[in-house]
């Protein structure tokens, strides 16, 4: 269940609180006269389940509340009411499975950043990755997996994708094409460094790594691993359920394969660096195709629901 606080003009706000009031999936709903000075209206609240958030808030929107007002969403823990319970009832389909789209662009807009905290996070996943590489290590490997941010602005590339949003598919788009080089040159710096103080090798690289060996050998089953792993990933993303996407993030080779790329090149290995580079880039339109596949029938779903 979702906790609205919606701000309306005292204009408007009999059409906010008749639309609240005659939607089977909202509950609770309070209104306080003139209770917001800034914006300046008043205070509607409410409990909305997440069935039918989308309808609600696009409703909303239609009103122009966020232009004049303002709408606050929040996710209610835990709800002991038999109105609650009703709502939940009353609405179409199950939480586990809605959709609420103006969530995940909120969500996914903020993990596109171009930040200096995304560089540094997507930088260091790939130098933990290098040194798995060069060790054979897939522990290491794993947790670069899991420590690499490239998930979210790939997210978002779906959600733009699908909902018409060139600003969100351009941020997307730019955090991808600046975060990986910059990865992987700060990985190519570092692993010449640890050669010169004798801590890493180029026969490292040369020798046999049956454990790691596959990051630059790509071949059909990359790109299956890769749609399914998209379609997890949204499928985490759009219910909310933060578990499955773990599992994610640790079962695709983008992270590891921009690593593999910088140990190659730093080494002058180009035959491992292509078939890297090959990875990486079968990973990444796996997802994104995995993405918008799921985005297109969950949204053809919940308009027959």
């Amino acid at each position: 269940m979702l906790h609205l606080r919606v701000i309306s003009p005292p204009g408007d706000t009999e059409r906010v609180v008749g639309l609240l009031t005659a939607e089977a999936g909202a509950t609770n709903v309070v209104v306080l006269a003139g209770a917001a000075r800034e914006p300046a209206g008043d205070l509607v609240l409410a409990d909305v389940v997440r069935e039918a958030a989308s309808p609600v808030l696009t409703a909303l929107r239609k009103l122009g509340i966020d232009e004049h007002g303002s709408i606050a969403v929040e996710t209610v823990d835990v709800a002991l009411s038999r109105n609650a319970r009703r709502a939940a009832d009353a609405a179409p389909g199950l939480s586990g499975d809605a959709v609420v789209w103006d969530e995940i662009e909120q969500k996914t807009g903020e993990e596109t950043e171009l930040s200096g905290t995304f560089l540094a996070m997507l930088a260091i996943a790939t130098i933990i990755a290098g040194i798995g590489v060069l060790l054979d290590q897939p522990i290491l490997i794993v947790g670069a997996m899991v420590v690499g941010p490239e998930f979210g602005p790939l997210a978002s590339l779906c959600v733009g994708i699908v909902r018409r949003r060139g600003r969100s598919v351009r941020r997307a788009l730019l955090a991808l094409a600046v975060g990986f080089p910059v990865g992987i040159l700060v990985t190519v710096l570092t692993t010449w460094g640890l050669d010169a103080v004798g801590l890493v090798d180029k026969g490292m690289l040369l020798r046999e790594r049956p454990l790691t060996d596959f990051i630059w050998r790509p071949d059909a089953l990359s790109w299956v691993v890769g749609f399914f792993a998209g379609i997890a990933g949204m499928l985490s993303l759009t219910s909310a359920k933060a578990g499955p996407m773990i599992g994610v993030l640790i079962s695709v080779t983008t992270v590891p394969a921009a690593a593999n790329i910088a140990v190659a090149l730093a080494y002058g290995v180009p035959h491992e660096a292509g078939g890297s580079a090959l990875q990486l880039l079968i990973n990444l339109a796996a997802i994104v195709a995995a993405g918008v596949a799921t985005l297109l029938v969950l949204r053809l779903l919940w308009r027959r629901a």
